[in-house]
């Protein structure tokens, strides 16, 4: 049985989010969360928010759920929507950059 949990448009570059996602994958859910509070990044406690919400998810979906048997098997992030923004620069000219936004997935089971 495989529940997922999806954030969309999350405002971190996907860059900094896999570095996250990548402690998780595969571990048990419980592991997972403990993971998740004692990292020290921005997007950890939305991770863990959605780490949840697959919990959730599969507890929804069936009644027979053992939450304690449940693993992160699969954990991705994608680039999402590019908010393009202007800077100022010297001598009245305008630097642009871009904002980067992420959509972060994660998907639990009771196999690996």
């Amino acid at each position: 049985m495989v529940a997922r949990a999806e954030a969309r448009g999350v405002r971190i570059s996907p860059q900094k989010a896999r570095l996250v996602i990548d402690l998780i994958r595969g571990h048990s859910v419980n592991d997972a969360i403990g993971i998740l509070r004692v990292t020290n990044k921005r997007i950890a406690p939305a991770v863990e928010k959605l780490v949840r919400s697959a919990v959730a998810n599969a507890e929804n979906r069936s009644n027979d759920v053992d939450v304690d048997k449940l693993f992160v098997t699969e954990a991705y992030v994608n680039e999402g929507q590019r908010q393009k923004r202007i800077r100022p620069a010297p001598m009245g000219r305008a630097y642009r950059y871009q904002r980067r936004t992420a959509h972060i997935v994660v998907k639990v089971a009771d196999e690996r």
